[in-house]
């Protein structure tokens, strides 16, 4: 039997076959946008892939939809219980850029620890008169250091794994990872996020975003910060109060942070921190690396990106097979 996977709204600009070759003998179809998708691409589509989640309208169209993948980690934009009332199940791809966003973790905590952007950025002014290794102000002894974990997942593991072979102290706090987890990996346990963060000379967000964890890190938060902590995020923007990473600054909670996310995408340069930083205002100056939400990026990872959106749908729709699914909770009746 043959499928029909539609993916409605294309993100990248070149050729197919990665996504066609993702579905073997089935059906895959493409638009750039919503808005092309004809009725009966919607209405006789087995499987859907899509970043974004669908508009109710064309939703309400897919009466023969089985499943919808959003190929990425992240799902805090889908309709997870719409779509369970439906009985279409939802599937997320949470395995293609686990080693690449911990490598991009790291990344900016060696760059800040080290100061690789101090220097390079103080020599390009004089070459000569600040040739002087000792001018970092923010340098440590990785091996002396603790390195804090927030949300021991995949990615959270995979950059404990990283802090230890730098010789770190790992210490983790996910309050819905079981007993022993942390064991299982070497690290220790933090109880709360005000133990981790008083403990820690730089903290790595890696959690997911939902109600409860937006502005999970927030002033109250960072002002239990042990002094000289430096605050890594490649989650999820808005589980960063930037408003309260402002202040936490500016009060010297908090000395530097490397965000690849932000709670506005792109950057909002009125926000107060981000106007500071763009325009290079001498108290933050060197204190914050800003990536544009770019861990995940390498060409293996894009493919597997591709690649295993229509993938997971296949192997749901021939065999029955369910990976990844995020909206369990809401899926009685699945078609």
């Amino acid at each position: 039997m043959t499928f029909n996977v539609l993916w409605p709204a294309m993100r990248w600009p070149d050729n197919r076959e990665i996504e066609t070759s993702s579905v073997g003998e089935h059906s895959a179809q493409f638009c750039e946008r919503y808005e092309d998708v004809s009725d009966e691409q919607w209405t006789s589509c087995d499987a859907v892939v899509s970043v974004g989640d669908i508009p109710a309208e064309y939703r309400a169209k897919m009466n023969n939809c089985r499943i919808f993948v959003t190929p990425k980690v992240g799902f805090d934009n889908i309709d997870l219980k719409a779509w369970g009332e439906l009985g279409v199940p939802v599937c997320n791809v949470p395995d293609y850029g686990t080693q690449e966003v911990a490598d991009h973790a790291m990344a900016l905590m060696l760059s800040l620890m080290k100061g690789i952007t101090f220097h390079t950025r103080e020599l390009k002014t004089d070459p000569r008169g600040l040739w002087r290794p000792a001018l970092n102000p923010y340098g440590k002894r990785l091996s002396a250091c603790v390195c804090g974990i927030v949300g021991l997942g995949r990615i959270g593991t995979a950059a404990a794994l990283r802090a230890k072979a730098f010789g770190m102290d790992v210490v983790m706090y996910d309050p819905y990872r079981e007993n022993g987890a942390e064991l299982s990996v070497g690290i220790r346990r933090a109880h709360s996020l005000e133990e981790l963060f008083a403990q820690s000379d730089v903290v790595s967000l890696h959690l997911p975003l939902s109600s409860e964890t937006e502005k999970l890190i927030n002033a109250d938060v960072l002002a239990h910060s042990k002094p000289g902590l430096i605050l890594i995020n490649t989650a999820r923007g808005p589980i960063i109060d930037l408003d309260g990473l402002y202040a936490a600054m500016q009060a010297n909670h908090v000395q530097a942070a490397g965000l690849d996310v932000l709670p506005e995408e792109p950057a909002n340069p009125g926000h107060p921190l981000i106007k500071a930083w763009a325009a290079d205002e001498e108290w933050i100056n060197h204190r914050l690396l800003i990536t544009p939400h770019s861990a995940f990026f390498t060409p293996e990872s894009v493919y597997d990106m591709r690649y295993k959106g229509g993938e997971v749908a296949v192997t749901y729709l021939g065999g029955g097979r369910l990976q990844n699914c995020v909206n369990a909770a809401w899926l009685s009746d699945p078609r």
